[in-house]
């Protein structure tokens, strides 16, 4: 019977210290609402949503603050702002991986100037044959040109063949001349990023070449000793 007593006891004793715990870990919430009340309670209080709230430790010092529940237009501009943010650090993280990468595949400005140049020269292949068919195609045209001296300009003697081979090759030089525009323009654009490139890494390559601040005399110092 005693010991039924005892430990009925022990067990009480122990549901009461653990009581004190919890509440001691709990925190204490406070705030005045609307009315000019003080109100306190064990969990964040609801007639407080609109204003701080106070959580205190059991020995009354402020744990934290509570900030009101923002209103849906608060809340909005909230996301909106938390949205904008991340999408500038998805920005900045992007824009730190392609500097990685530039640096990579350019070391240097020579490896660079060498890329430049060999996109250019591509490109300049490619108006050397254009303009060769250009002027395969002047030659063609000086001969078609020829043909029709022989009905001393009198148009409609002119065989339909041979007025449908003039126009044909007008047509020809017309697109190569479009395409050797174009072509120009390519070699605009090519200069262009490699500028834009080079100035990035301009600055890049100065970084890198920064060199690594001395260690502070304290951190010397504990490496010696």
């Amino acid at each position: 019977m005693q010991v039924g007593l005892m430990q009925a006891t022990m067990v009480g004793l122990g549901l009461a210290a653990w009581s004190c715990l919890a509440w001691s870990q709990a925190g204490i919430f406070t705030c005045v609402d609307a009315k000019g009340r003080r109100l306190t309670a064990d969990r964040p209080i609801a007639e407080c949503t609109d204003r701080e709230q106070k959580e205190l430790s059991s020995t009354g010092i402020v744990r934290r603050t509570v900030p009101p529940t923002p209103t849906a237009e608060e809340q909005a501009i909230l996301d909106e702002k938390a949205r904008k943010a991340g999408e500038e650090a998805n920005r900045l993280a992007e824009e730190k991986r392609r500097d990685r990468a530039l640096l990579a595949r350019y070391p240097n400005q020579s490896i660079h100037d060498k890329e430049r140049n060999i996109a250019l020269q591509v490109v300049d292949d490619v108006i050397v044959t254009a303009n060769r068919r250009v002027q395969e195609l002047t030659t063609q045209r000086q001969t078609l040109v020829t043909e029709t001296d022989a009905y001393k300009g009198d148009v409609a003697k002119i065989p339909v063949r041979l007025k449908r081979l003039i126009e044909e090759n007008d047509l020809q030089q017309a697109a190569q001349k479009r395409f050797l525009a174009e072509q120009a323009a390519e070699k605009q654009r090519i200069n262009a990023r490699f500028d834009q490139e080079l100035a990035r890494l301009r600055s890049l390559w100065a970084l890198q070449a920064v060199p690594a601040a001395p260690a502070a005399p304290a951190a010397a110092a504990a490496r010696k000793s």
